[in-house]
């Protein structure tokens, strides 16, 4: 008899590692398939394959305009277009798609199309962006959760909840900021995104804070200060400093304060003291408007 709280136990492991959604109509019994009786397997010293008569012949490949078999080179090697990018080539592919996009609408179009990051894959929406695209200050996060890749929105879970509370104390909500992350895609279990899968997505990023032009940069956590400002410091080094951000889009470098995330602030409490004198510095410098 299989215990419930073992099952539940197994659930949650798999939802930790982020096997969190079913990829199959019928679920797979494995029990079943481990009871089926092994194929025999051929004395030893025997040939393992039929006598050459009995076996067919293969169709021969069809051939490609350079002479070799269709998805290969003319030195028998696969074509491009049948490999997955590298990061290289994905860097490159993103930088160009979205130097092209001339608003907010082309941009998220190009990243929805985009196959250069295998998060794509395995992620449930493209979260692309929330709040005011004509406010005064952009947030970036890090990457999307559970949460955010359900409803397709960023921070709209726990860690979400606690931000909306934070910009709450200084007189800003979601009408009166933007908000953005590095990653559009979920890392499966939430893990921390690798450089390959930084890189991929960067120039999207770039691209976004030049289209909406904004007056100050927030951005939230280790990973997303650290990816715009590149540099090497961790948070607590880089939070509650100013420091600037330039692209050849943009007229002016942009102010940039760097904050602790959300989510670290859930993990010690008693950090909000630093992010309470963060959010203090970033309203002094943008008081509210009348």
């Amino acid at each position: 008899m299989i215990d419930q709280s073992d099952i539940l136990a197994a659930l949650r492991w798999h939802v930790d590692i982020g096997c969190d959604e079913a990829i199959g109509d019928e679920p797979l019994d494995w029990a079943t398939l481990a009871a089926r009786p092994a194929v025999a397997r051929a004395p030893a010293g025997a040939s393992a394959l039929p006598p050459a008569a009995a076996r067919p012949t293969p169709a021969p490949a069809p051939r490609s305009a350079f002479g070799g078999p269709s998805g290969a080179s003319m030195f028998g090697a696969p074509m491009a277009a049948d490999l997955p990018l590298g990061a290289s080539e994905a860097g490159a592919s993103a930088r160009a798609r979205a130097a092209e996009a001339r608003s907010l609408e082309d941009l998220e179009s190009a990243l929805r199309a985009f196959d250069g990051c295998p998060l794509k894959a395995t992620a449930m929406n493209t979260v692309f962006a929330d709040g005011n695209p004509s406010a005064d200050i952009m947030l970036i996060g890090e990457a999307p959760g559970e949460d955010e890749d359900r409803q397709g929105k960023p921070f709209v879970g726990v860690s979400g909840k606690l931000l909306d509370r934070m910009l709450a104390q200084v007189g800003l909500d979601r009408s009166k900021v933007y908000i953005s992350n590095i990653l559009p895609w979920r890392p499966p279990g939430n893990r921390s995104p690798t450089q390959a899968e930084i890189a991929a997505c960067l120039p999207f990023l770039e691209r976004h804070v030049e289209l909406i032009g904004p007056k100050v940069l927030v951005p939230l956590g280790g990973t997303s200060a650290k990816t715009l400002l590149n540099r090497t410091e961790g948070i607590t080094r880089l939070r509650g400093r100013w420091f600037d951000y330039a692209s050849p889009g943009l007229p002016s470098p942009v102010p940039v304060l760097p904050m602790l995330h959300p989510a670290y602030l859930l993990r010690n409490p008693i950090a909000k003291r630093e992010a309470w004198r963060d959010l203090l510095t970033l309203r002094q410098r943008f008081p509210e408007k009348p």
